[in-house]
């Protein structure tokens, strides 16, 4: 028996509810529509058993799909919900506020058993960036950052604190997922000329640097970003700087970092300068994408030995994002791009379609692999809000729109276990919906009509790169260090300068043999039997050349300078003394 497809949770300003995936796309007639105003957070489970939400007034657990209650919970102000790995757990947050009357008792951070309803235990969490506890994929072990160490928790018993890494001044840690050996990775920010690290370990000890598999340090991170494919053997390291002190970017200075748990450790060299707009580890674990450099932006597929495999090129894109299944790869370009959408099929590495999805502010692939969910949402749009089904074959199956005076702040679908949905075979012919996809028109900057019909040799930017299999044409990216660039372009430069005066000095001879004698090698072989004689004809004679050019300058309207001009009334002079000494 096939399996259902997934639901569409929606929450928005007329509150929460939940659609049929397709091809229905009608309410879920089990699910009771919440119409508060104010649902601030809604959350399923990783495997799509369980669904959550907070209305203001209390947080509502629910099972799918029957939509039976499991648990409420009177916890109205509730900003953010997550569910552990396996759904056994749900972890609320709210903001935190001090209790004058009883200060012990300020906790704001709760786990809850769902199957019994019953708190775990209670935290203080002060800041929402980074709230929540993180367990490892079979939640033997939960781990939380407090006060520059990270304490660990077995078993799910939250009194007792099993191991500590302490590092001074560590701001950020990510638990790996997959099965044990267990690692961790902290980052430690630098300060006073020192650099920050990142150092990854493994669970347990944790303790001594025995416990060390691999460290990676970094003058030039004022924050990092942890990536882990799925099976927790690599990890990616996004850092970057606020400000980049160059001038070059907007997005300060990034750079992007591989740590595996075998110990290797490597920088990803990228071939063009500029931010990194996003990046991707694929499903099966063996490569990764990343959008990066000054726009018309760059994509590259990378192995897991930091090689470029696949270039995807140059164009308007900053995102990217992989199947479920990682046969197929969306390259996009949204915020202050058009909305371009590009389907990659990642065995033949052909491009599928092209589409666009104006104004999207949200993308995400459906659990099985061949349908796309775009939205606009409030608050980065508070216009137009809506969201659209497509098939990857660009197709537009579904669209809802909300009123001018609705938002719509959320959409997602339902999680499904892995291997639920089967990879199926791609096609490549579009398939039917409900209107076809958009014209892509060019648009043609305006020519006047002398010019019409010729070829233009103006640039506005660098033409789009096309793809480039490096590993089947048995070619390699080696990118250039930022002084081995700066020399490149001079040296470039300095030829393209050195060709451009060898053809106006061409060209100079040309007019000069138009308006004057040109004496040449063929004058100079005629000899007066005395050398000194000899030489100081030669020197008049080039005199004699350098003024016939001077004088082409002057007659094509170029000002000369005033030793230009002096030389010029020398010629009569000149033309006299060659006479003589020919005679």
């Amino acid at each position: 028996m096939a399996a259902s497809m997934p639901l569409i949770s929606v929450r928005g300003s007329d509150g929460l509810h939940l659609t049929y995936g397709p091809p229905k796309y009608n309410e879920y007639e089990k699910f009771e529509k919440d119409t508060s105003r104010i649902c601030r957070v809604m959350a399923f489970s990783q495997d799509g058993k369980y669904f959550a939400w907070s209305n203001g007034s209390q947080v509502n657990v629910i099972s799918l799909p029957s939509c039976s209650p499991v648990l409420q919970i009177a916890k109205p102000k509730t900003t953010c919900l997550q569910f552990s790995p396996t759904g056994n757990f749900i972890i609320t947050w709210e903001p935190y506020s001090a209790i004058k009357e009883n200060p012990r008792d300020n906790s704001n951070l709760h786990i809850w058993e769902v199957k019994s309803g019953t708190c775990l235990h209670s935290f203080i969490q002060k800041k929402q960036y980074l709230w929540y506890p993180q367990w490892s994929t079979d939640e033997k072990i939960c781990a939380r950052n407090v006060n520059n160490e990270v304490h660990f928790f077995e078993n799910n018993v939250f009194t007792t604190i099993t191991k500590k890494i302490f590092l001074q001044k560590v701001s950020e840690f990510s638990l790996a997922p997959g099965p044990p050996p267990y690692h961790i990775a902290c980052y430690v920010p630098g300060s006073k000329g020192q650099p920050s690290f990142v150092r990854l370990y493994r669970y347990p000890p944790c303790e001594g640097n025995s416990s060390v598999i691999a460290n990676k340090s970094f003058f030039k991170a004022d924050k990092v970003e942890f990536s882990w494919n799925k099976k927790g053997t690599g990890l990616l390291l996004l850092t970057s700087t606020d400000v980049d002190k160059t001038g070059a970017s907007y997005y300060g200075e990034q750079l992007l970092h591989y740590l595996g748990t075998s110990g290797d450790t490597s920088i990803v060299k990228l071939a063009k300068d500029g931010p990194i707009y996003s990046m991707s580890w694929s499903p099966r674990c063996n490569e990764f994408c990343v959008v990066y450099g000054f726009m018309p932006a760059k994509a590259t597929i990378f192995n897991l030995k930091c090689e470029p495999v696949f270039d995807f090129g140059t164009g308007p894109r900053n995102a990217v994002y992989y199947n479920t299944h990682g046969n197929m790869l969306i390259l996009a370009g949204f915020g202050n791009l058009r909305g371009n959408v590009e389907v990659w099929d990642m065995t033949i590495k052909k491009l599928i379609t092209r589409t666009q999805a104006s104004d999207s502010t949200f993308l995400s692939w459906c659990p099985d692999g061949e349908h796309i969910l775009t939205a606009t949402t409030s608050p980065r749009l508070r216009v137009a809000n809506g969201y659209r089904v497509w098939h990857y074959t660009s197709s537009l199956l579904f669209e809802k729109k909300w009123g001018s005076d609705q938002e719509l702040w959320e959409v997602c679908w339902q999680p499904c276990p892995p291997d639920t949905f089967p990879e199926t075979e791609i096609k490549y012919t579009p398939v039917a919906g409900i209107q076809p996809p958009e014209a892509q028109v060019p648009k043609q900057a305006y020519r006047p009509p002398a010019l019409r019909g010729k070829p233009s040799t103006f640039k506005l930017h660098d033409e789009d790169e096309p793809p480039s299999n490096i590993k089947q044409s048995n070619q390699t990216i080696v990118p250039l260090s930022k002084s081995a660039q700066k020399n490149k372009k001079k040296k470039e430069a300095k030829k393209a300068k050195k060709e451009q005066e060898q053809v106006e000095e061409r060209d100079e001879n040309q007019l000069g043999n138009e308006t004057s004698p040109v004496y040449t090698e063929v004058d100079q072989t005629e000899t007066t039997g005395d050398p000194e004689k000899d030489k100081k004809i030669r020197n008049i004679k080039k005199k004699l050349d350098q003024i016939s050019k001077l004088k082409t300058k002057e007659q094509e309207g170029k000002t000369l300078e005033l030793n230009q001009l002096e030389k010029i009334k020398k010629e009569s002079e000149l033309l006299k003394e060659l006479e003589k000494l020919q005679l």
